[in-house]
């Protein structure tokens, strides 16, 4: 009887193990399929259109007569509305978090931490059309010659929606900061303020550091903002002022249905795939590179 019993909890245990095994293998197979197919894909792109080319010209216009394959504009069009973006979400994201790790009452952080969280849960379209009906009419009354599609607006908009990255990361990280560094800043005769800036965000800077990666990450991946407001225009230029165009908008562009299937001009949307994946990728093991160190340093 006591035999059966426990042959009956290992069978249990062995089932459990392996819908638990068959859950993470789902998440990694459909991470290597992404790869796989996007190198398949970019591989025959590659065929046709030299690397050297692809790298290295300033013009992108694939679905024009004089065709170019150049991916700079692309990538200078979503870097600069992602430092936008991280120059609004930082300073903000950072003030959140100081206050509700240093100042707030532990009744007000749990309502106020919540509510960050509703920034993040927006629709993006959502945050597309603000930027576009409301941000850009307010911003060219401030801004001579400013467009109507630019990299300012999208930007800014952007950078709310990710103040939640930053903030709330940042602030578990303060929150975890133990509190003798505290008391002995303040016995030291430091203000609140100085205790917060000078000893515990600099104790928390690598959870700060991967909480702006990640945000960055998100920034670089966002398509519907921009692909609403920023316009459909690549260029080479870092004057955000005037349209332009994000790798994530052109995928959207392209993939409405308008170009053949399986032509050059298909194929452009896996090269630009892969090389935002590479990008994220990057981004992804920094933080998490900078986030193994962190725990390392404190065990």
């Amino acid at each position: 009887m006591f035999n059966a019993q426990i042959m009956n909890i290992n069978i249990k245990e062995r089932i459990i193990e392996s819908i638990l095994f068959l859950c993470a293998a789902v998440c990694v197979l459909t991470t290597l399929g992404i790869v796989v197919i996007l190198l398949i894909q970019t591989v025959q792109f590659f065929s046709e259109v030299s690397i050297v080319d692809f790298l290295t010209d300033t013009q992108w216009t694939p679905l024009f007569a004089e065709k170019h394959f150049g991916i700079l504009p692309l990538i200078t069009g979503t870097l600069l509305i992602t430092i936008i973006a991280i120059a609004i979400a930082l300073p903000l994201g950072l003030s959140i978090a100081i206050y509700l790790s240093e100042y707030a009452s532990k009744e007000l952080r749990g309502i106020v931490k919540p509510m960050l969280e509703i920034l993040a849960a927006v629709p993006t379209v959502v945050y597309g059309y603000f930027a576009l009906t409301v941000v850009t009419p307010v911003l060219q009354l401030i801004i001579p010659g400013l467009a109507g599609f630019n990299a300012i607006s999208p930007g800014i908009v952007m950078g709310i929606m990710i103040v939640p990255f930053v903030s709330s990361l940042s602030e578990d990280a303060m929150y975890a900061v133990p509190n003798a560094m505290r008391e002995a800043s303040l016995a030291l005769g430091a203000s609140k303020f100085q205790t917060a800036i000078k000893v515990i965000v600099p104790a928390a800077s690598s959870g700060i550091l991967v909480s702006i990666i990640l945000a960055f990450s998100r920034a670089i991946g966002e398509t519907m903002i921009v692909a609403i407001a920023a316009g459909q225009q690549p260029r080479l230029t870092l004057d955000p002022r005037v349209p332009i165009e994000t790798i994530t908008t052109y995928i959207v562009q392209v993939s409405s249905g308008d170009v053949p299937h399986a032509s050059l001009e298909y194929r452009t949307i896996f090269a630009a795939g892969l090389t935002l994946f590479v990008i994220t990728f990057l981004l992804n093991n920094i933080s998490y590179f900078i986030k193994k160190k962190y725990r390392e340093q404190y065990e």
